[in-house]
């Protein structure tokens, strides 16, 4: 564990000179008096790390200094062969240049490294699309993916939503495209509107199939600036999990057993989970237990809650416990019969 850590440490210090204490802390999740015994650690094995004090201090390597820890072992390797998707790099169109550069790879892996890498393709393949769907490459990803390595303002020309069932509304921007997300078989761009006039300089979701055309942005024939600390993957996270809660506009009092507090997970969407279980109140003397349900919608909910049977019990909104009344009373019907009619007893010959 500690091998690995110091290994990973002298690499940051490689790749980053200047680094301070805290920011190594917190990259390597230690505490910074673990960072100073392990960089003592590392000039008793022979690695020449110095730390320099002041505003410009950090930790450093001595001039002219590598390190030679930048070989990969079998697991590391079999990893990186694993850490694109065919599809994805596809519709890039990257697969080339990603296979060119396996090639590259493989022919500089020991022998022992080159078996773990192509170990792991024959035992591990990664499809991101969901089932039941080949969904389209969307025409202008390639050139919008040349954009984003570019980091080259683009015109989007896009066709947004209609409100209310209306007819789609088609919507031209400058934005600045970060990045690129695969999300269930769907591209998304991520992509900040340049500040300016009448404009936020705000952070916007597109999704790319909905992109109709793309052209460089007029009078920026230079590349936009970066922010720095702007993390793709934390903004995904958080974005989508933003998204999905304001998609929970409805919600039920339910009342719930055991047994369906421990299966309401399974049924009912993920980003509601929290609140609900949040308002719970304690059991009463019959174990049932009440709370608060955030749902898209009454349909939604009935679907879900439908699922957990005689182990729910709707309160509210009156309509929705109206109609698990209705369905209760037709199960009771269909089921009252001791024994089902098969049509024997209505006198049809069974063939």
């Amino acid at each position: 564990m500690r091998a690995a850590r110091l290994i990973r440490m002298a690499l940051l210090i490689q790749s980053t000179p200047g680094q301070t204490a805290a920011a190594l802390a917190r990259t390597l999740e230690v505490s910074e008096r673990t960072v100073i015994r392990d960089a003592q650690a590392l000039q008793e094995a022979g690695i020449p790390v110095r730390a320099e004090r002041g505003r410009a201090g950090g930790y450093f390597l001595a001039p002219g200094h590598r390190t030679r820890l930048t070989t990969l072992n079998p697991n590391e390797a079999g990893t990186l062969f694993l850490s694109g998707l065919p599809s994805a790099l596809r519709d890039l169109g990257l697969s080339a240049a990603a296979d060119t550069a396996r090639l590259k790879l493989t022919a500089t892996l020991l022998p022992s490294l080159r078996e773990a890498a192509e170990s792991s393709v024959r035992r591990f393949h990664l499809d991101a699309p969901a089932w039941f769907r080949e969904p389209p490459t969307p025409d202008v990803l390639p050139e919008l993916a040349r954009a984003v390595w570019a980091d080259r303002a683009v015109e989007l020309s896009y066709t947004r939503p209609g409100r209310d069932g209306g007819a789609p509304a088609p919507v031209s921007r400058v934005v600045e495209p970060y990045g690129l997300v695969l999300k269930a078989g769907t591209w998304y761009l991520v992509a900040r509107i340049p500040r300016g006039a009448n404009r936020d300089g705000g952070w916007r979701t597109y999704r790319v199939d909905r992109v109709t055309a793309l052209t460089p942005a007029a009078d920026r024939d230079e590349p936009f600036v970066r922010d720095p600390s702007f993390d793709l993957a934390a903004h995904w996270e958080e974005r989508s999990a933003a998204f999905a809660r304001t998609l929970l506009r409805t919600t039920v009092r339910v009342k719930l057993t055991a047994r369906g507090l421990r299966r309401l997970p399974f049924v009912a969407d993920g980003a509601a989970i929290g609140d609900a279980l949040a308002s719970a109140t304690a059991p009463d003397p019959s174990g049932l237990v009440t709370l608060d349900l955030p749902t898209e919608s009454e349909e939604v909910a009935f679907d879900q809650l439908a699922r957990l049977g005689a182990d729910a019990e709707v309160l509210a909104p009156a309509a929705l416990r109206a109609r698990f009344r209705e369905q209760a009373s037709a199960l009771a019907a269909r089921y009252g019969a001791a024994e089902p009619d098969d049509g024997r007893r209505s006198g049809v010959r069974q063939r």
